[in-house]
């Protein structure tokens, strides 16, 4: 059939069109109990042509596939029996049922404002449906609809629909292919019509939390008028939010949560849920700050920690530090919980709980915010689900316009990628705020998935307290105008009700102001902060140079590289790998030297052995880009996967590799929150090539260089970048090099370039053992992996010291010597040879394996033995604006002898990285090793 006429078709069937919710809900009636559905449907459902692979169980999914290969059959056709009016009609309330469940949520009264403009849902009408009022008082099966009876009249069921999905919770959750989630949902939905009820202390908190919230915006207006505050007003039931979903957290056994969010709200958050002392707070607006930081931050920036006492404990609450770059904090937030779960040995994720709370524009507008949701459900970035809290004010600075903001429904759409049930909730309604918060919690404590909470309010300010909201948005705003705060709305209700007096609800408010006026903490829940985290002091206070041993005896190492090079039989390896083992076991008994792949994991064996943690991660991280690491191998049978390093003592450290989804940002970002919340582990990040790890510029640029200086924040990241040119033009050369060494200052960093086998041992062994935890970023080779002069011996790596610059190591007479030339990697390698075939013995080759710390120390020895040279060079494969070139020669030029010169050997200054073409590269590579090695005639 012609594919145009065929989807016509399919539309058209009442099998396939719009009444498919209600034949999915009449087939999984009829596979529960055939007797339950009318004659003619079950006929229908006995003489269905099956599917091939569908069970007798089908799942929502397969219901869909199933009536879709029903329509396709064009030599069959279903007509309802006109006969039986009645039995249509219950067909129609079952229709109805779950058009509720489709598309309430557009109906839903969701904008506290009320100028939200929604299209007609024709579903939700009687009409629609062939029903009218006439039939209200007849009584119909209601099937799966979970109110506790099998029947109904038609017009209360009517009206709990309405009330269950079109009052202030609108749920998206029918695009979720589990039946069981769905059954879950809709029974503690339906079960209460979306309406528990609360008892007098649950109102009182909620009340609490809104005055708090509404209490600390005016007092910071009041004495602090003008100064940015990014307040929370408009969207005050966050807090109360906050706090609900913190008490059911330790009833349900968190006993840790981390919260990330930007600057909206955050300084209310800080204060009324973390319980930062107001008088600390009032110190930041002031002016007055604690010397603690060499640059320090905004205050709307700064994170927290506290203990929040709950029934079931108490909870440990860490909030983020963060920058102004959107979103980009989520996926630390994960890396952190992940972290704390690996220490509590947690794989259920029911111990610690990430919160992430987002902007409307951000959350839709941000592409990190769907690397993060790719994350949540994947082996080595898991943590048992999040919750998202998007603080919805409906507007993103000045911009509001739904056609200029985003492209879906809703700014949370993104969400259902990972089959994330979605609630929309109207924040002017606190108690259906605090039940979608309880029901969030529940859901993914039960399913180990990520939920969305979409908390639609409003900003009464623009996007800070000196900003002119008017002039963009003029109708917005005159609604605001005269819109009553949250807090006296649901105090009216509570007063209505009879729940509390007028005097009441004024007293709470005249507490929290006098305590705010003491400065003291203002949540009652806050307890004396316990230890929740590793020990970082005897990481405090040490500099990069600091002393330590990182020496194994060559005994050791030939023991644990059998171990390392070894496997069951009954998992056959592919050939090439085999080879890579077999070697590895010369190498580990001497009879051959040591490539890079094989240092690299006695480094990760010694590590291990010694008690420490090792996570690897990285696209291609366990077999390495270059078919060099290995560390998994694969069984070509089965399949089956075995890890060596997993398997060296009963009480060595963990060994995990993962490879990662393919993303830069969103990874780096989870590894940065990881190292920070666990320094006594090492862990590594490896880019598949080098050139794309600028995709995760932000967070070298806003976390890794800079977290220590404005947050006090110590991270021991690794970062393995492949790096050199060999021809493979500009996209698989170069790791940006120039980049990580402008972001070096204070210390802040270390940037090495191992070009030996024991040069990579020696840094990783002194990045785990060294008492100190700063990033680390590593250009890492591609062809000296193979290359038979980098290579080392297991003497060389016993000693387990890092060489920061390493002299030439040929016999030439330093007194001989009219030119030094200084290099780092590669490039090296092709200078010795070319300098060995010319056979030139005035020229001396030196080593910087370190660019940053710079080692003067190492440079000075070094030149004390060349003092008469005047001809100095610094030679790099990246063009003259790229490489370490700029951002090192004043290091050179200081350490070089009084009136000597340092020249420059490399690629001339380039727009791009580097070429495209073999020959040209070639040619360039040749014209640079010349350069480097030839000296000019002084006559």
């Amino acid at each position: 059939m012609h594919e145009g006429v065929m989807k016509a078709w399919l539309e058209s069937s009442h099998l396939n069109g719009g009444n498919v919710a209600y034949v999915e809900e009449l087939y999984e009636a009829y596979l529960d109990d055939a007797t339950s559905v009318p004659d003619e449907w079950r006929e229908v459902f006995e003489q269905l042509p099956k599917v091939d692979g569908v069970d007798v169980e089908v799942k929502h999914s397969e219901v869909r596939a199933q009536f879709a290969q029903l329509a396709k059959n064009k030599h069959r056709e279903v007509v309802v029996a006109e006969g039986s009016g009645g039995d249509l009609k219950q067909v129609k309330v079952l229709q109805l049922i779950n058009a509720f469940r489709f598309r309430g949520h557009q109906n839903a009264n969701l904008d506290p404002l009320g100028i939200w403009q929604r299209e007609r849902v024709r579903d939700l009408e009687l009409e629609y449906h062939d029903l009218s009022s006439s039939d209200f008082d007849r009584e119909f099966n209601v099937g799966s609809f979970a109110v506790g009876r099998d029947t109904m009249p038609l017009g209360e069921l009517y009206q709990a629909l309405k009330t269950t999905y079109c009052g202030s919770i609108g749920a998206e959750y029918m695009h979720i292919t589990s039946t069981e989630e769905k059954r879950w949902l809709q029974q503690r939905l339906e079960s209460v019509q979306s309406r528990p009820k609360f008892s007098k202390d649950e109102k009182l908190r909620i009340l609490k939390g809104l005055t708090a919230a509404d209490g600390l915006e005016k007092y910071l207006g009041a004495k602090f008028p003008g100064a940015k505050r990014f307040s929370l007003e408009g969207g005050d039931a966050l807090v109360p939010m906050l706090k609900e979903l913190i008490h059911r957290a330790g009833e349900s056994g968190q006993q840790e949560a981390v919260i990330g969010m930007a600057h909206r709200g955050r300084l209310n958050v800080l204060v009324n849920v973390l319980g930062k002392n107001p008088s600390e707070l009032f110190d930041e607006f002031a002016g007055k700050h604690k010397e603690t930081l060499s640059s320090g931050d905004v205050k709307y920036h700064m994170g927290y920690s506290s203990d929040f006492a709950t029934k079931g404990g108490n909870v440990h609450m860490a909030l983020a530090f963060n920058p102004s770059h959107l979103e980009i904090v989520n996926p630390v937030v994960m890396g952190s919980v992940r972290a704390r779960l690996d220490r509590l040995g947690d794989s259920s994720g029911i111990k610690a709980l990430p919160i992430t709370i987002h902007g409307d524009s951000a959350v839709t507008g941000q592409g990190v915010v769907q690397e993060t949701f790719n994350l949540s459900q994947t082996n080595g970035f898991s943590c048992g689900g999040s919750i998202r809290i998007v603080v919805n004010n409906q507007v993103g600075f000045t911009t509001s316009k739904q056609d200029d903001v985003r492209s879906t429904v809703y700014c949370t759409d993104i969400a259902k990628m990972v089959q994330s049930p979605i609630f929309h909730v109207n924040s002017d309604d606190p108690e259906a705020v605090a039940f979608v918060t309880q029901l969030a919690l529940d859901f993914r404590n039960q399913f180990k998935r990520d939920v969305v909470i979409d908390l639609v309010c409003y900003r009464r300010h623009g996007h800070n307290e000196a900003d002119e909201p008017n002039a963009t948005q003029p109708v917005m705003y005159q609604k605001i105008k005269k819109h009553p705060v949250p807090r006296l709305i649901y105090a009216d209700q509570l007063i209505a009700e009879g729940s509390f007096s007028e005097q009441e609800v004024k007293a709470l408010a005249d507490d929290y102001r006098n305590a705010l006026d003491e400065g003291n903490c203002v949540v009652s829940e806050i307890q004396p902060e316990t230890s929740h985290s590793s020990d970082w002091a005897k990481y405090v206070g040490h500099e990069w140079n600091v002393d330590y041993d990182a020496s194994v005896s060559v005994e050791r190492l030939k023991e644990l590289g059998e171990k390392i090079a070894t496997y069951p039989e009954q998992y056959v390896a592919q050939s090439r790998v085999k080879k890579i083992y077999d070697d590895r076991k010369l190498m580990a008994s001497g009879e051959k030297a040591l490539d890079w792949g094989m240092a690299e994991t006695l480094a990760y064996a010694t590590i291990a052995t010694e008690g420490t943690d090792i996570r690897l991660t990285g696209q291609d991280s366990g077999r390495g880009t270059f078919f060099h690491r290995h560390a998994v191998v694969h069984s070509q049978t089965d399949g089956a996967t075995y890890t060596p390093l997993e398997h060296l003592s009963k009480d060595q450290g963990t060994f995990q590799v993962f490879d990662s989804v393919l993303s830069e940002e969103a990874v780096v970002a989870f590894e940065y929150g990881y190292a920070t919340a666990e320094p006594t582990s090492l862990i590594l990040w490896e880019a598949q090539f080098g050139d794309f790890a600028n995709g995760a510029q932000v967070v070298f640029d806003q976390f890794l260089s800079s977290g220590e200086q404005k947050w006090g924040r110590l991270c021991g990241l690794t970062i393995l970048l492949p790096h050199g040119y060999e021809g493979q033009g500009p996209e698989h050369s170069s790791a940006r090099l120039e980049r990580f060494l402008q972001l070096c200052a204070d210390h802040n960093m270390q940037v090495c370039v191992p070009s030996t086998p024991a040069q990579v041992y020696a840094m990783l062994r002194r990045q785990s053992v060294r008492p100190l935890r700063r990033p680390l970023i590593v250009m890492t080779p591609k062809s000296l992996l193979r290359h038979p002069l980098a290579t080392s011996s297991l003497e060389e790596l016993s000693h387990g010291v890092f060489h920061n610059m390493i002299d030439e190591i040929d016999d030439i007479n330093p007194e001989k010597v009219e030119r030094v030339v200084f290099c780092s990697g590669k490039v090296y390698y092709e200078l010795l040879q070319e300098r060995r075939k010319l056979e030139q013995d005035n020229v001396a080759i030196v080593r910087v394996e370190q660019l940053y710390p710079f080692p003067h120390d190492e440079m000075k020895t070094i030149i004390e033995r060349y003092q008469h040279v005047t001809d100095f060079v610094w030679c790099q494969e990246e063009p003259q604006n790229q490489g370490a070139w700029y951002c090192s020669q004043h290091h050179f030029i200081d350490a070089i002898p009084q009136g000597a010169k340092l020249k420059y050997a490399g690629r001339k200054a380039s727009a791009s990285p580097a070429c495209g073409y073999m020959s040209v590269h070639t040619k360039e590579q040749q014209a640079l090793v010349a350069d480097a090695l030839t000296i000019e005639n002084k006559g």
